[in-house]
């Protein structure tokens, strides 16, 4: 028998799980091949793994439900449950067209739920910040997009940039040119890169600038025009870095900028400016927010547990915190 923990994101698990567990036990019923154990903010699931995997996407789907409407009632709770078993039994590989054919035929979509909608925001904002915790693919679908925005000549040019914090944007004193001094910080946008795109035309494309990557420092002054740009680790940007950064767009350019608020590393935390900008920019149209969570990670099973956990800790960490102060 197969054990799955399905852990609550985005919604109080008391609301989820409905007054005196009404909609737990709808759930509970329309699953009799698996025994489900709720525990605070987390489902343990006992059973087959093809039935624990509907449960978690119709979980996801509820979820994803009351974040878009602020309400889950009992009926809609059981009109999930009266969806067809063919739609249940919709799996994440179904969720998105092919966004690129990578290298040796490799097919890149969105693959989770927020990865999908984050594709669907593309369509109609020119500005999209994607947040959420390492591993749940914001960066990786942010350059598929870019790359096929630029297969379909969209845009003339991608432009990647990072801020480079470890050497404090000051990158002199590293050996070897610029490229070379900024590979450390980059590689992970090289590794999407090379996924996406045969090595000898993106070595062509860097030559020419039609793929361009810069330190954030780098960015100050420079206007962007027919450009896909994306800034990647934007938690580790001060608000006045990320007003340089964003009003460099030009005319018929796309921004996408991602970053993980719960991976801080400047010294002082309270220094980032991502988390004031997505405040103070939230109701601007033409741009949208996409909030990733642990069940959009698509690394080794242990990532998405391994997160969970730190975030308890941090969130244990901040109520004991408060509590000192008051």
């Amino acid at each position: 028998m197969n054990e799955r923990l399905i852990l609550i994101e985005g919604i109080d698990p008391l609301t989820l799980f409905g007054v005196n567990n009404a909609n737990f036990n709808l759930i509970a019923e329309h699953f009799p091949k698996l025994k489900l154990i709720a525990r605070g903010d987390e489902i343990k699931v006992l059973g087959e793994e093809k039935e624990m995997l509907v449960l978690e996407e119709m979980i996801g789907k509820m979820i994803d439900f009351f974040r878009k409407y602020n309400r889950l009632t009992e009926d809609n709770v059981k009109d999930f449950l009266n969806e067809t078993d063919e739609t249940l039994s919709q799996t994440v590989e179904d969720f998105g067209d092919t966004l690129v054919y990578g290298n040796h035929g490799r097919i890149i979509k969105a693959r989770t739920i927020n990865q999908k909608l984050l594709v669907d925001m593309y369509r109609d904002n020119d500005l999209l910040f994607a947040i959420g915790p390492a591993g749940s693919g914001k960066t990786y679908t942010a350059i598929a997009l870019a790359v096929r925005a630029l297969k379909n000549k969209e845009v003339q040019r991608i432009v990647l940039t990072r801020p480079a914090v470890e050497a404090g944007e000051r990158l002199g004193f590293l050996p070897g040119d610029l490229k070379e001094k900024l590979d450390p910080y980059l590689q992970p946008l090289y590794d999407a890169l090379n996924d996406m795109i045969p090595a000898r035309k993106l070595n062509d494309y860097m030559e020419d600038g039609t793929v361009q990557i810069a330190p954030l420092a780098y960015m100050r002054g420079r206007t962007l025009d027919n450009a896909f740009v994306i800034l990647d680790e934007a938690q580790n940007t001060s608000i006045n870095q990320l007003k340089m950064f964003l009003t460099r767009m030009g005319n018929n350019a796309k921004f996408i900028v991602t970053g993980d608020i719960t991976q801080i590393d400047l010294p002082r935390e309270k220094d980032s400016g991502l988390v004031p900008t997505l405040k103070l920019l939230k109701e601007v149209p033409g741009l949208s927010i996409v909030y990733f969570d642990s069940r959009d990670i698509i690394r080794h099973r242990l990532v998405k547990y391994i997160v969970h956990a730190f975030d308890k800790l941090a969130k244990k960490n901040e109520e004991e915190n408060n509590n000192q102060n008051n």
